[in-house]
């Protein structure tokens, strides 16, 4: 049995959720929606290479899955940092001698 038709099916899946992850990126309505749904994209892009390549028969994209997990936790932790203290970056001026 031939599984590509599944594979394209669940593409435009993916597809159609990161459009409706925008939606509510642009939308809001507070920043924590914003941040989640920024998250929500970072997984969903990480599904679609999974699925091109299972499509290419290749398993050299998983560093770019990786890659892009690390970015969207990274970006994740900053968002949250930047929610709770309002900066990302502190700069402690009493510190200096």
């Amino acid at each position: 049995m031939n599984y590509d038709i599944f594979i394209i099916i669940a593409l435009v899946i993916v597809v159609l959720s990161i459009l409706a992850m925008l939606v509510r990126v642009i939308l809001g309505p507070t920043l924590p929606d914003r941040v989640v749904a920024l998250d929500a994209i970072g997984i969903q892009l990480m599904a679609i290479i999974g699925l091109f390549s299972i499509i290419l028969g290749t398993h050299y994209m998983i560093v770019a899955i990786l890659l892009i997990g690390i970015l969207a936790f990274l970006g994740t932790a900053v968002f949250a940092k930047f929610m709770d203290k309002g900066q990302v970056i502190e700069n402690d001026r009493n510190d200096h001698d």
